[in-house]
Parts: structure tokens; sequence; C-alpha cells
């Protein structure tokens, strides 16, 4: 037999309740947070102490379902006649589960229908968790499916309409991937729900994806060898520079500020520790968050060749890769982790602790700073950088890792050895998406073709002489180097200085450098030692105006 009720639960009697009787019973009354004046019954418990009665503020329904096991569920109703509709809908729905009107799934369904979505979505976060997905992940899913939920006004499931989050999503100022993010989320939650036995559909289904690639807001473009070594050098002097830079009175702007020697120190260190961000990043081709999950005890710097071993759960496509690093950028990771240790002894002599042998295993590579894009942009500003050139092409921190996909290009690496590098999985993205064209060497190929004479007869010598044809150059050298060689195109004016490129005035120089491929660099060596003053690379003064 079904029936409604109030349920009672009990509470502890608050510290200022006074106590009275009442036709037998005994109350206690107090004052609530509200300044209201409560009263309740006391009741004795089974251990002999007391505590107050309280009345539940709605009704429950009692009855059978459809599989024939008693049910308690809340009607949400304060008034008995409401509770007692709200029992018959329940009871009218059970007996068509029972003849087959409704089957189990459906009446699954329906009960969840009421039940505020907030539930739903903490529900569906932490199946994620259980799923394992990245810190990262499941905080963007909860941003975004909570916004979802508020600014489109769902209250239960019921609500969840595809024409209502079609026109939020249309009236977004944001990008359009971040726009397909938003439904991609929304469509896996209407999923998750149908799995669960929530709803019966999708309501997101139906809704049109934006067109990344129409409108496109942000187009990169890779640094040339010259701009990153400028960019280099503005990182590890700026922060220094700037600490010595007198901001006020008649000399402002002069660099005679008196800095104690230890900040001098600390902002050396930010600008070594800055230089090699942006070197890390345009060497092995890293994105920023995977950068920042790299802990000391992920370097192999001993071995015959180096790597950074990058976790599973810390990579975009969560396989796990050993990325490797040429010697150039070996040398100053074991500089840099040799400068971290020392800087951990000396704070442990002062503070008197036990003076650590070598860093801990967890010890952050980097700090890198969460305005990272910012200081990219000052040193960019101070190496004199345009952050975005005549074509609207921009500079920022994933651009370092065009210019590592670049560089592969520029230095003959094979198409399928440059997407491995990059981590890609379709060779597509690595050749036309994170390769600059305007950096190629187009020219130099151009002019590799063979020379046609129209009337066959010309003389070779004559040739040689009017210095139309090179009989050692050939096409095939150049776009397909022999194995165990490779292809470097530079453009300079100073053919003694082949480090400086990207001058107005440019002769094109192809050097075919015999190497172990296995045991050459994949892309440019860009020097970074503080004493580095002695390579050729660094020794133009002007490197920065």
């Amino acid at each position: 037999m079904a029936s409604v009720r109030k349920k009672t639960f009990t509470k502890s009697i608050p510290p200022d309740a006074e106590f009275f009787t009442r036709r037998g019973k005994e109350y206690a009354r107090w004052k609530g947070r509200n300044g209201r004046t409560k009263t309740a019954i006391v009741t004795t418990i089974k251990d002999g102490s007391k505590r107050l009665s309280i009345e539940s503020a709605t009704y429950v329904a009692r009855f059978r379902d459809g599989a024939g096991i008693i049910r308690e569920v809340s009607t949400g109703c304060r008034d008995r006649d409401a509770a007692i509709t709200v029992m018959n809908k329940l009871v009218s729905r059970s007996e068509k589960v029972k003849s087959g009107i409704l089957t189990p799934t459906e009446d699954a369904i329906a009960d969840h229908q009421r039940t505020p979505i907030g539930v739903h979505v903490a529900a569906y976060l932490t199946h994620l968790l259980a799923k394992g997905v990245s810190e990262h992940h499941h905080r963007n899913v909860k941003q975004q499916l909570e916004r979802i939920v508020e600014e489109c006004g769902f209250r239960r499931l019921l609500d969840l309409d595809g024409s209502t989050i079609e026109q939020w999503l249309t009236g977004l100022q944001v990008s359009a991937r971040t726009r397909n993010t938003y439904l991609s989320n929304a469509i896996s939650f209407a999923n998750w729900c149908i799995r669960t036995k929530r709803i019966a559909s999708n309501p997101f289904k139906g809704v049109a994806k934006a067109d990344q690639h129409a409108g496109k807001t942000r187009t990169r473009r890779a640094l040339t060898v010259d701009e990153f070594k400028r960019l280099l050098r503005a990182a590890r002097i700026r922060p220094l520079l700037e600490a010595k830079t007198i901001r006020k009175g008649s000399n402002k702007g002069k660099q005679t500020a008196s800095v104690k020697p230890e900040v001098c120190q600390r902002l050396e260190m930010l600008g070594m520790e800055r230089a090699l961000i942006y070197k890390t990043l345009a060497l092995t081709g890293l994105r920023k968050s995977e950068l920042s999950s790299i802990t000391i005890g992920q370097l192999d710097l001993e071995s015959p060749t180096s790597y950074i071993s990058l976790h599973a759960a810390d990579e975009k496509n969560r396989k796990g890769s050993e990325v490797p690093l040429n010697e150039d950028l070996s040398c100053d990771l074991r500089e840099w982790v040799s400068r971290k240790l020392k800087v951990a002894q000396d704070a442990a002599k002062r503070e008197l602790r036990a003076i650590p042998m070598r860093l801990s295993h967890g010890t952050q590579l980097f700090r890198i700073p969460k305005a990272l894009t910012r200081v990219l942009d000052a040193d960019l500003k101070w190496a004199g950088i345009d952050k975005t050139d005549l074509r609207g092409r921009t500079v920022d921190i994933h651009a370092l890792r065009m210019t590592f996909g670049t560089w592969l290009s520029l230095n003959g690496v094979a198409p399928r050895t440059a997407q491995a590098a990059m981590r890609h999985s379709d060779i597509d993205l690595t050749m036309n998406v994170y390769t600059d064209p305007k950096l190629l060497d187009v020219t130099g190929a151009v002019n590799a073709l063979p020379s046609l004479p129209l009337d066959g007869e010309r003389e070779v010598t004559e040739q040689q002489a009017t210095g139309t044809v090179d009989e050692r150059r050939t096409l095939a050298p150049l776009l397909a180097p022999a194995t165990g060689q490779r292809s470097i195109s530079l453009t300079s004016t100073d053919k003694t200085n082949p480090c400086r490129v990207g001058t107005k005035d440019t002769s094109v120089m192809h050097v075919s450098v015999a190497a172990d491929r296995t045991k050459a660099p994949l892309a440019p060596s860009v020097n970074n030692h503080p004493q580095g003053d002695s390579n050729p690379c660094l020794q133009d003064e002007n490197l920065i105006s």
C-alpha cells in the first residue's frame, strides 16, 4: 500500500537551548542563525543521551516499484495533497512497467529527470577522475560545463536543448576552436548520461561545429636563427638591466642604479632560466605544459644520447616519449642543474640544514611563470623583434614549436623523421602547419635546376666562363641528400660567419656536411653559455639595439 509521510531525524541540542514541558512532552527552544526562535521535541536515544527530533519539511512517498521493490522517494512537496498526487504518478508508472508498457530503462530515465543538473555534472566529473584524465583536463571540463549550465539556464536534464546551446555558442566571443571545445564537452556529458540511463538521446547531437579554418584568428611564424639568438641574449640580460635602470628623475633611463650583489646573482639566474626555457622549447619541440612537468629525475644527460623522458600523463597524446637532446642543449642543461644544486647548497648553509649532495628527482627543471607569454613579449621587444610581422603572423610560446619544425626542414631532415621528432600522428600537420615556408630556401632549390640551352650546341667551357653552370651542382643532392649527409641552406652576407642570416643583400650557400645522422643535431645549434662570446655566432655587438 502506497503512502506519504514526513520523515524525522535527530540532531544535537544547541548549548543555549532552554527546556520546557507541554502536554507531557519535553521541548527545547533556541534561536537559529537567522535570529528566529525555533522549537523541537526532545527525544532520548538508545545510549541515554538527549537529542532534538526534527521533522522534514517535505513529504516522502513510499511505494512498490515495477520490480516489486519497496522504495521511498522524496516528492519535494510541503503540502500533503500535492505529495499524494506525486505518489499516484509514481504508482501509475510502476504499474506500466509491470504490464510492459514502459521498460525498466525508461522508468530509470524518468527518475533522473527531476534531479538538479548539478548532481549529474558532479557525478560525471567523478567519472572522469576515475577514468584517469589529467587534472588540467578535469578542471577545464568542470569550468566549461558549469558555464554552459549557468548561462544556458539548464536546471534539470529535461531542460537540455540543442537549439539553446547553439544560440549560446553563436554569441560567444571566442575562437572557433574554443567554441568546439565547449560543444564537445557538452556532447560527451550527454553521451555519459545516456550510458548511465539518465536520458534517452543526446539533445546536442545535431548542433554543428564551427569551422576552425574559416576566419582563423592567429597565424604563427617561425623565428630565424639570427632572431632567436637575439631573443636569447635579451632574455639573459633584460632582468638585470631593468633592475639597474633608473625610472624617475633627471637620470631616468640610465642603467646606473645600485643593485646588491645577491640581487644581481638572482637576476642573472632568472635571465639564464628564461633563455634556457626558450632554447629548450625551440630545440625539443616540447609544449609549454609538457616542459612545465619535467623534473630533474626525467633528465638523462650522462648517456651517449641525452634525452628527456616525458611521462604519458603529461603528454598531449598520452603515450609518453623520450625526447632527444642535441649536445649543445645537453651542455647547457648540465650547467643549469649544477647551478641549481649550488643555489640549494648555499641556502642549506645559510639555514644550517644538511647540505644536499644532489638535487632530488622531484625538483622542477624550470620554474615556468604563468605569464610566460607576457615575458616573451617583453623579451621580443627588447631584442627588436616584431611580435606581429607585416603579414599579420605572430610569435608566441607555441611559435617556438613551429620554429623547431621549420629548423628540421631547413637542416634537410626527412619528413618522416621530422614527424617523429614533432610527435605528430599526421605528417601533413608537420609539413604544412608546423613548417614556415617563408624560411625555406626555395630560391636555392630553383637555382640548382640544370641549365637547358635552347640551341643544345653551347660548350660547357663557355657556360663555365660566364658563370651560368657548375658541374658539381646537381638537383638530387640538394633535395635528397645521400645517406650519411645532410644539406644545409644558409643565406648570409658574410660568408665567414654563416650564423648571420636573413639580411637584404643575400647570397646562397649550399654546404654538404658529412655526418652520422644518428649523432647530428636535429636543429641549428644555438649556444647559450655565459662564456659563449667565444662562439662566432654570438660576436655581433649589434644583436640588440
